[in-house]
């Protein structure tokens, strides 16, 4: 090895073993203090460090190739866990705050590409068409293969009122579309709500962000201003990707008894192994009170359902689990998405953070929603005719990398299609004769059935859906009965 090679190769260890003690995972660092480092494998990022320096085409920075390095080792574990560099990072912290600039999609990496999980509701990409499902192969013109999840986000995010133009694979289609959406700060509306009619409200939340526990109760106590004898509620979680944990906890505990366990997590470290109960100091809020304590006594007793599909993810999978477990609401709809893992924040510095994926989240009653989901209590398809192409859309058990169900090993995504091309097709034919569905409107007939349920009416259940793990009980039918309920 020439000179230059091996001073360039001391450089990059030096850096490398500087950025390993930067990282500050204490806890990690106390569980694995016997553990030997790996020199071997070290000298040999260090020798790959030292010949890109050396004998690349063109010089390369530093701070990219450890960047990249930090990146790649972060994104190889599974879907959910990332590097954030000084953009991503702030972008996040903004998210969770309701608001952003960009497209407005929830997005995961499938095969090297882009896959969509979700689009957010009244966003610029939810306008614009696109669905959960789709694959992103390029944006603008230059192509997804080869870029991390990270990357992508970014060139997805920018100004306001710029456009970007993505290339969509829709399983449907024969060939690519072509999407031009025009960039926007997205301000999410996390709660909706209404009286649908006399006597029955809907409250729909899009997303668990930090000002959802607020709004969520001033939601509730207008409703009951309005209509003070409500009888019936329906809950609406559906295409709701997830937010932050004490939103879950918060939109939870409205509806359970004070201090019940909503959801407990378990990992490798010890505070990762703990328990979340329904009480003000887990799902603080900005505004310091607990709003919830000014709620109405009878959000305590009245008759819920929960409407949840493949798109309900992460926290709405907490909320309808509780609330599954507790018996405290009818889950209706079709199975959720599947991600019932914990990711943690850990700073590096004052700009840059890794996104860790550091649990599992578990119901009450122990079951585990990572890669399998919430089973619903009543299986209702999209429309009265079949559930459309939320049968087709992904779950958390078609991404590659994801995390298994540690209690259920042979969890899978709950479709059960014998000819995916052959369905999708058809499904497809269907779709373009439909109108774009808007929920809480009078064509919602997912939220028709919650209310003829409600109402002691019959509902019409699921001629197609088919869930795999029943030998565990999780498809309950409350009043015993068969296709009709």
């Amino acid at each position: 090895m020439s000179s230059k090679l091996k001073n360039a190769g001391l450089i990059g260890l030096g850096l490398i073993a500087g950025i390993a003690g930067s990282m500050q995972f204490d806890a990690l660092a106390q569980k694995n203090a016997g553990s030997p480092l790996p020199i071997e494998e070290l000298r040999q990022l260090s020798d790959v460090f030292g010949l890109i320096k050396s004998d690349y085409v063109e010089p390369v920075e530093d701070k990219k190739l450890l960047t990249e390095a930090i990146s790649g080792m972060v994104a190889s574990l599974d879907p959910h866990s990332a590097y954030l560099d000084k953009k991503a990072f702030k972008e996040l912290r903004e998210g969770t705050q309701g608001k952003f600039v960009g497209l407005g999609i929830e997005v995961g990496m499938e095969d090297g590409y882009v896959k969509v999980i979700s689009p957010i509701e009244d966003s610029p990409a939810y306008k614009a068409g696109l669905k959960a499902g789709d694959l992103i192969t390029r944006l603008d013109s230059t192509p997804v293969k080869g870029m991390t999840l990270d990357e992508a986000v970014k060139r997805m995010r920018g100004e306001p009122n710029t456009k970007i133009t993505l290339t969509v694979a829709r399983k449907e289609e024969d060939k690519p579309l072509m999407i031009t959406i025009v960039r926007q700060e997205i301000k999410v509306q996390s709660v909706k709500a209404k009286v649908v009619e006399p006597g029955f409200a809907w409250i729909r939340i899009s997303q668990f962000q930090e000002p959802t526990v607020e709004d969520l109760a001033k939601k509730i106590n207008a409703l009951y201003q309005q209509d003070p004898g409500l009888k019936g509620l329906v809950l609406d979680l559906r295409n709701d990707p997830g937010g932050v944990l004490p939103g879950a906890i918060g939109v939870s505990a409205a509806f359970l008894p004070k201090d019940v366990p909503i959801v407990s997590t378990n990992g490798q470290l010890p505070d990762s192994k703990a328990t979340y109960l329904a009480r003000r100091e887990y799902y603080g809020t900005r505004s310091g009170g607990d709003p919830l304590s000014r709620l109405p006594e009878q959000i305590k007793k009245v008759k819920m359902v929960v409407l949840v599909n493949s798109g309900s993810a992460s926290a709405s999978e907490i909320v309808a689990g509780a609330l599954q477990d507790y018996k405290r609401a009818t889950i209706m709809g079709t199975q959720t998405f599947g991600k019932g893992s914990v990711q943690t924040i850990r700073q590096l510095s004052a700009d840059t953070a890794v996104k860790l994926t550091t649990a599992r989240y578990y119901t009450p009653n122990g079951r585990s929603i990572q890669a399998k989901g919430i089973v619903p209590d009543l299986l209702v398809d999209e429309y009265a005719d079949g559930d459309g192409m939320n049968s087709m859309r992904l779950r958390e058990a078609d991404l590659q990398k994801h995390l298994s169900n540690d209690k259920d090993k042979e969890a899978g995504n709950g479709a059960n299609i014998v000819d995916e091309l052959e369905e999708a097709k058809r499904l497809a034919a269907m779709e373009k004769k439909r109108k774009p569905l808007e929920y809480g409107s009078k064509e919602d007939f997912q939220l028709g059935q919650a209310l003829a349920f409600l109402k002691g009416q019959p509902v019409q259940t699921s001629k197609s859906a088919k869930v795999e793990n029943k030998k565990e009980g999780n498809i309950n039918n409350p009043d015993g009965s068969g296709d009709k309920k």
